[in-house]
């Protein structure tokens, strides 16, 4: 209790500047992922990607952030055996946070996309061992995190696989292209409206606590995909075909077509991502405050203060634009080449991934999950689409993001101890 009250507007401090920095990672690698699809595919450029992820990051966390965040993240750690020392479980925070911020710059110079979730889980569960024992650790909890591994890219590759062949049967394999892409186009739109609405439901808007029945969720679902359908249509209406393009590339009038709809997925998953990953994003941050303002009191979830979504949100937009085009491009060009059409696919075979998922208790990792996606319309145009070599490294790096967390938490703390304990 005693350090908590001499350095705490020094932790504050250290808490402050290490979330802003966790959240700068979080832009540059989390974000950039989810948004390396639209740019890879020429939907978006760089720019209007930073302008979409600054307006619908910030609305999302805003409006759909919540008020309390889970400050032992996912319930990994368990702090009781800490209760009289929460100077312990500051120095852990500290750590962990510095720790997953470390390991994310490292993957984004890399263009490593990795899952932020584990990134700070395997800093959490670092901090534990050393700090507090190794029975703290829910160790089957981590054991599905570390499951996800194989789960999460293999249902997102498969999906994107499937609508990748659907759009290849129904609309580019056939004599009249550009006319059934005009014909079946509303009805990919509306898959995407419902697709994007349950997500938001299921996963965003999990923060307001809304009670929300399966059918009502469905039945908005299906409201709002009937909307975007509609809307749809009219752009697809106003679409016209581009005989010089199409001299070029055969296609070109038909991807002209799903280029609204990149747009608005972009735009639908910054909303969805902001309001869920920015605050589990900095959870550490809410914990150390709630320590320091409550004089020591240790609790499995904080009030999430309105000035701590402000830092999130404006570190994840930095991160962004300043290091975010490296894992956009891995995403965007380097496994595959991206068309609106591939990256259509690969968006929306993730996001009903995470629908399914949310609702089976599936452990996946939304990051996985879209890089399985890219791969998975690259190998609808068989082996030879895909760069193996790139494919190799990414997994790589998935396997030493919880032991990388854990080992760079595990230092940072004994230095954290050694100079305030």
């Amino acid at each position: 209790m005693e350090i908590i009250v001499q350095y705490g507007p020094v932790f504050l401090a250290l808490a402050i500047a290490f979330g802003i920095y966790m959240t700068w990672g979080i832009g540059a690698n989390d974000v950039a992922n989810a948004m390396g699809t639209s740019v890879g595919s020429r939907a978006i450029t760089v720019k209007q990607a930073i302008l979409i992820a600054a307006v619908f990051e910030f609305a999302g966390a805003f409006i759909a952030g919540g008020n309390v965040t889970s400050t032992i993240r996912k319930g990994i750690i368990d702090p009781a055996p800490i209760a009289g020392q929460p100077e312990i479980l500051v120095f852990g925070m500290l750590a962990a946070l510095l720790a997953a911020a470390v390991w994310l710059t490292v993957a984004s110079w890399r263009g490593w996309p990795v899952s932020t979730t584990h990134s700070i889980v395997g800093a959490l569960v670092g901090f534990a061992v050393v700090g507090i024992g190794v029975d703290a650790v829910q160790w089957n909890k981590v054991g599905l995190i570390a499951a996800s591994w194989v789960i999460s890219p293999a249902l997102g590759g498969l999906l994107a696989f499937l609508m990748m062949q659907s759009i290849r049967k129904f609309i580019l394999n056939t004599e009249t292209p550009f006319q059934n892409a005009q014909k079946f186009g509303p009805i990919y739109v509306f898959l995407l409206g419902f697709v994007i609405s349950l997500v938001t439901l299921f996963k965003g808007l999990k923060h307001l606590n809304l009670e929300l029945s399966i059918a009502a969720s469905f039945t908005f679902a299906v409201l709002f995909g009937m909307l975007i359908a509609f809307i749809g249509w009219l752009l697809i209406r106003r679409v016209t075909i581009d005989p010089k393009a199409d001299r070029k590339y055969h296609f070109a009038s038909v991807e002209k077509i799903f280029t609204p709809m990149m747009i608005f997925s972009a735009c639908s998953m910054a909303f969805a991502h902001g309001s869920n990953d920015v605050a589990n994003g900095i959870g550490p941050l809410a914990a150390i405050v709630s320590v320091i303002s409550s004089g020591g009191e240790i609790a499995q979830s904080s009030p999430l203060p309105l000035w701590i979504l402000v830092l999130g949100g404006t570190g994840i937009v930095v991160g962004l634009a300043t290091l975010g085009y490296r894992v956009m491009k891995t995403i965007g060009t380097k496994i595959t080449e991206l068309t609106p059409t591939r990256g259509f696919s690969a968006e929306l075979a993730a996001a009903a991934t995470v629908v399914l998922a949310s609702r089976t208790g599936l452990p996946v990792s939304t990051t996985h999950i879209l890089v399985g996606a890219v791969i998975g319309v690259g190998l609808a145009r068989g082996m030879g689409a895909i760069d193996v070599r790139v494919i190799g490294k990414i997994v790589v790096s998935w396997v030493i993001t919880l032991p990388a967390g854990g080992f760079l938490a595990a230092l940072f703390f004994f230095t954290l101890k050694g100079i305030f304990g």
